[in-house]
């Protein structure tokens, strides 16, 4: 085992690799109840006709599945200590985006899903992955993540009544005074705190603490049984193989922008985390990353398994820096997550506990560290500034991940070429910016 995982190269032993796997676990098992709070819509009471939900528990178990699968592929294939589970801001995407706003069955979402990762294995196979991911200007890349990072935010503080509609200046401050919106402001001034005392898993402790006091003021109910808290593990029946029953629905325009989307912001998410693990762990030869390709096909190869459990795209996380932080520097971190992960499984009762105001302090931690993407944005030169700008901007105000692309897409080769800059512009982008244009044309239909 030490043989393998190269530990007396890289200068590690079990316990540093077990901690490091903890560590990563804890600071991402937030994903195991945000997740399906998210896909399954459960913030929203009512849901527009022709508008079906998908079984919480069959996501929660999809979800822990798809997340044991994908780190144990990429820790025994690609040797590397970075965790994946599905991607946040892609499971807001395609719950209210995809199915909320666009009235596509979440069924057939997931048949999107399921393409995007097939697609992504074939891209990776014959070296293309690389090639389209650098064919996309850097400045748009950050304004991407930013964007979802504030398009997130901007989910959670709408779910708890932070912020809510007004019929004369459309957004305004919520009622401060519901009990259970106080218990949303106390969730996230915890969360701060913790993170700001620099707390390995400060999101995750931060949904214990607001869950507590949701139970000592009443607000939540508590477990009131062993069986509240650990039982067997739910069916997937809800969930698994939907993605193949509607995967005939998915040649269409709108499913190809779903599709797009997906594929896009999976593009940046597994690039830019496993540069930034690998730089942090010193993995780095060269300023290039070996076995990238092994990384990528673990990926890829999560998000397709992820779509048949009944998710949507499994991606690497950020969050597994805090397992490097802690020692990590191999595959066998990553074993143990796994682990972890599937011994999750038998918590879902948990469920009923995480309530919406238990999940929206994550949301908008979660987007706040996402928008620090904004200070590597060259906003000095106005013609990157402008697409960069619009695409943080449409994200939120749309409330679309996809429209906000479409449009930093469509100005960029805009001004670019008013610039003077044509020739930086590679022909990819051109494509883009005709098939973001026919999005506009034919969606609203």
């Amino acid at each position: 085992m030490k043989k393998y995982f190269q530990f007396e190269e890289l200068g590690t032993n079990y316990r540093k690799e077990i901690m490091g796997g903890v560590t990563t676990f804890l600071a991402m098992a937030y994903i195991l109840f945000v997740n399906p709070s998210v896909l399954a819509l459960m913030d929203i009471e009512e849901l527009p006709a022709g508008v079906t939900r998908m079984d919480p528990e069959a996501v929660f178990v999809a979800t822990a599945l798809a997340a044991a699968i994908g780190t144990l592929i990429m820790g025994l294939v690609a040797r590397y200590p970075i965790a994946l589970a599905p991607g946040m801001g892609l499971n807001a995407f395609f719950a209210y985006t995809v199915v909320l706003q666009w009235g596509i069955p979440w069924e057939t979402a997931l048949a999107g899903v399921l393409a995007s990762g097939l697609i992504f294995m074939v891209l990776t196979l014959t070296g293309v992955r690389e090639k389209v991911i650098n064919a996309i200007p850097g400045n748009l890349k950050l304004a991407v993540g930013a964007g979802i990072g504030v398009y997130i935010a901007f989910i959670g503080l709408t779910n708890v009544g932070i912020i809510e509609a007004d019929p004369e200046t459309y957004l305004a401050l919520g009622d401060l005074s519901n009990p259970y919106t106080l218990l949303a402001v106390f969730g996230v001034v915890a969360t701060v705190i913790l993170l700001t005392l620099g707390l390995k898993g400060g999101v995750f402790y931060g949904m214990i603490v607001t869950a507590v006091a949701g139970m000592l003021v009443g607000l939540i109910d508590a477990p009131s049984s062993t069986g509240d808290v650990v039982s067997s593990v739910p069916s997937l029946e809800p969930t698994f193989g939907a993605a193949f029953d509607n995967f005939g629905e998915i040649f269409t325009l709108q499913m190809l922008i779903v599709i797009m989307t997906f594929l896009f912001v999976d593009f940046f998410d597994t690039g830019g985390t496993l540069v930034a693990v690998a730089t942090q762990g010193g993995m780095m030869k060269e300023g290039k990353l070996p076995r990238a390709n092994r990384a990528l096909f673990s990926d890829s190869s999560a998000t397709v398994a992820g779509s048949i459990l009944g998710t949507s795209t499994t991606t690497s996380f950020i969050e597994s820096t805090t397992g490097v932080s802690a020692g990590a520097r191999t595959g066998f971190a990553s074993v143990v997550t796994a682990s972890l992960f599937l011994l999750a499984l038998f918590f879902s009762p948990l469920l009923g506990v995480v309530t919406a105001e238990v999940t929206a302090p994550a949301l908008i931690i979660v987007g706040i560290l996402m928008a620090a993407n904004l200070r590597h944005i060259e906003w000095d030169q106005f013609e990157i500034a402008v697409p960069a700008f619009l695409t943080l901007l449409a994200m939120p105000l749309t409330y679309s991940i996809a429209t906000g692309i479409a449009i930093g897409f469509i100005f960029y080769p805009i001004t670019m070429l008013v610039k003077g800059r044509g020739k930086e512009i590679h022909p990819v982008m051109y494509v883009l910016f005709v098939i973001f244009i026919l999005y506009f044309i034919f969606i609203p239909e």
